[in-house]
């Protein structure tokens, strides 16, 4: 369980700390903190605890317009202030020393028109423009400039970039360039969201979340773990991975992700990212345990 992390997310909870959190695991992921106290609760904690924290950009909330930087917009002045925005924050946690800095990528997201995206939560529509509108050449040409950035500030700041997948589409999953600016950028890694793996997956039947994952397993630094039910409807998201949660029900098969992880990849660390609250003590230690038998055994 040395590889396992736990959320802090708006707020350092110490409920969920004393709950959720394991001696031996590796660290907090912790994102859109209100309160300037509660991050130096953060850091007292980890130091106390001697475990890392992970920084799912950003840290504080209320910096800019939206939670997540658009550094592939269209707009110039929304990429500028994208670009911007990053480079304060990470100026911010410098004296933090995070041992990840996490964003979303692509973002804006490039959407296939004609899925149904109506159960992809967007903050507006700035965050998301359609394959008719923007090409696989400026794609391209803005993910590298992109990478090449992120690489620098990484290396000068001493944290390891990580991007979580969003919603992909063809210039993805149908190409090679997600893998080559990995490849040539290194010191980025990615994060694989298995609830969201799992949601396109249900909507788009252009998209195999289960290629995917064994595409990009090999870059993941973090996993995000956690579970929802997609059949006529959308139910329970962020439910804790359990034992008895039937494919065959609408819920992902987590046990067919983390086998295809455990092959792939011996060092990502896995994040739950769920609501324990859903759930009693004795099913978050199953929860726990099962993961941790499916990686190491």
């Amino acid at each position: 369980m040395e590889r396992f992390m736990i959320g802090q997310y708006g707020n350092f909870s110490h409920e969920k700390q004393v709950r959720d959190f394991k001696d031996n695991f590796f660290g907090i992921e912790a994102c859109l903190f209100e309160c300037g106290s509660d991050i130096q609760e953060l850091i007292s904690t980890a130091q106390k605890g001697q475990f890392n924290i992970g920084v799912h950009f950003p840290l504080r909330t209320g910096i800019w317009r939206l939670r997540d930087p658009q550094f592939l917009s269209k707009d110039d002045e929304i990429k500028r202030s994208s670009y911007e925005y990053i480079e304060k924050e990470v100026d911010f946690l410098k004296d933090i020393k995070p041992k990840y800095i996490l964003f979303h990528y692509p973002k804006p997201v490039i959407l296939d028109e004609h899925v149904d995206w109506t159960n992809w939560r967007f903050d507006d529509k700035t965050e998301y423009y359609f394959e008719s509108e923007y090409s696989f050449e400026e794609f391209r040409m803005k993910s590298e400039e992109f990478f090449k950035w992120l690489d620098y500030k990484g290396k000068k700041n001493n944290f390891i970039p990580v991007l979580e997948l969003d919603a992909l589409n063809r210039y993805i999953y149908d190409s090679d360039l997600l893998e080559t600016l990995l490849q040539r950028f290194s010191s980025i890694r990615i994060c694989l969201d298995i609830g969201r793996l799992h949601l396109q997956d249900k909507l788009d039947k252009n998209f195999s979340a289960l290629d995917v994952t064994r595409r990009f397993a090999k870059y993941a630094e973090a996993i995000h773990l956690w579970n929802v039910k997609v059949s006529n409807k959308i139910e329970f998201s962020h439910y804790p991975v359990l034992p008895n949660l039937s494919p065959e029900d609408g819920w992902a098969d987590v046990e067919t992700y983390l086998r295809i992880i455990k092959e792939e990849n011996k060092t990502c660390k896995i994040l739950f990212e769920h609501n324990s609250k859903s759930i009693t003590d004795e099913e978050l230690e199953s929860c726990y345990n099962w993961v941790n038998n499916l990686l190491n055994t």
